[in-house]
């Protein structure tokens, strides 16, 4: 692999890198199941699979399986401050991927990156927030006519490419894998709920226990959270602006509030929205002296760390990912500079929730391209028969087992004509 074929920050950490990433693989069964069957039927001979996500252990062991499965796999980061470098190097040097991630880049740096994933001509997309797809529609419209389809992985993104099919402007069409319940279910909630403590509390070395901390937003994200925070010894406080979500905090026993009146009790306010100015300069101005800020949704944009720094009268980095704002009688500080705390300040999901998100990557792009012309330019979700089959391999691996219906029991339940 020549030089010009990845970017990525030092290649000496190449041998660490596949370390973790063969760890990471041990709590990985499904993806490995599937990287096996991938191994013997070569889905994707002559398929070129372009990749925007974190660059991850996790993600390492998906594009193994790609790999394993015949494609070329061109692989850049979705975020900034998500990217592992160890990994990045690795990726490189012992699985001949191109890899396109650097830790810290700038927004320059991050769209080279991306263009030159593009570069390739996939025929198929992985997304993480969207960026892949959009760039393409925006600034590579000759390319529309390549692509097969793509999947995208995160909320965020299922709700951009939404919008676009909404405006007709999607050209191809997208397996909303974190429509999935495989996917939303156990990352969202157990993946995001852990790996963000893990952030918050790596960044920062402070108690839980005794602290009131505020969940801005009730998805799946934010319940996972919530219920971690909990159950470290939170006083939790959910804000949240759609009436059944608030409902369901209230009757999961959390404290529903207005931001701007959580953030005056706040010891810890972390926002999984996807909106922007969520955490604004009214709730700074009333936050207490020392109250700390973060977020764990896709974009650095829920909380409006730009209003910040023009009030600031001073900003100071305290620790790794954790800058101080000194306001006039107070100081703010911020984690990740707004970004995705899981995955700048800890090493995001644990591998056994990415297990099955990724599997549904895997298994989603083999849906895509099965059904090459069938689908129409919109969002889709994978049939729930391969949800339910990713279910059963992550059972069997944990060595669960279930009941399963009597030819009696199904007939009951299919018929219309038993009644009391």
């Amino acid at each position: 692999m020549s030089s010009e074929t990845f970017d990525i920050k030092d290649s000496t950490l190449a041998d660490i890198g596949r370390n973790r990433i063969e760890w990471a693989e041990t709590d990985m069964p499904v993806l490995r199941t599937i990287r096996e069957k991938f191994e013997k039927d070569k889905p994707f001979k002559g398929i070129t699979i372009g990749c925007c996500l974190h660059v991850t252990t996790e993600t390492a062991n998906l594009m193994r399986t790609l790999k394993s499965g015949g494609a070329d796999v061109y692989l850049c980061a979705s975020n900034p401050l998500s990217t592992q470098d160890d990994v990045a190097a690795a990726l490189v040097k012992h699985y001949d991927v191109p890899t396109f991630a650097i830790k810290g880049e700038d927004n320059d740096t991050y769209y080279k990156h991306l263009n030159a994933v593009l570069d390739s001509r996939p025929q198929i997309t992985q997304d993480d927030g969207c960026d892949l797809v959009s760039t393409i529609h925006r600034d590579r419209p000759d390319q529309i006519k390549d692509i097969v389809g793509g999947t995208e992985e995160t909320t965020t993104g299922v709700i951009r490419l939404k919008a676009m099919a909404k405006d007709n402007a999607l050209k191809f069409p997208v397996i909303a894998v974190n429509d999935s319940m495989t996917k939303h279910f156990f990352d969202n909630r157990y993946g995001t709920g852990q790996s963000t403590i893990d952030g918050i509390v790596r960044a920062t070395n402070r108690l839980l226990a005794g602290s009131t901390f505020v969940m801005a937003g009730y998805g799946w994200c934010g319940r996972g959270i919530a219920m971690r925070a909990k159950g470290m010894g939170s006083r939790v406080i959910v804000t949240e602006v759609d009436a059944v979500k608030a409902l369901e905090a209230h009757m999961d026993g959390f404290l529903v509030l207005p931001m701007k009146e959580a953030a005056k009790v706040a010891d810890f306010i972390c926002t999984s929205t996807g909106d922007i100015n969520v955490v604004d300069m009214e709730d700074f101005e009333v936050m207490k002296d020392g109250c700390i800020v973060c977020n764990s949704g896709h974009f650095d944009v829920e909380i409006n760390v730009a209003g910040l720094k023009e009030q600031a009268k001073q900003i100071n980095d305290i620790r790794p990912f954790v800058k101080e704002y000194k306001l006039d009688k107070k100081s703010v500080y911020v984690l990740a500079d707004g970004r995705l705390v899981n995955l700048s300040s800890a090493e995001g999901h644990p591998a056994c929730v990415m297990d099955m998100s990724f599997a549904n990557q895997a298994l989603g792009a083999k849906y895509i391209l099965d059904n090459k012309g069938k689908l129409s330019n919109d969002v889709h979700v994978l049939p729930e028969d391969l949800d339910i089959e990713i279910a059963r391999l992550k059972l069997n691996a944990l060595g669960v087992e279930i009941d399963k219906l009597t030819p009696e029991q199904k007939e009951y339940l299919s018929s219309w004509k038993h009644g009391t």
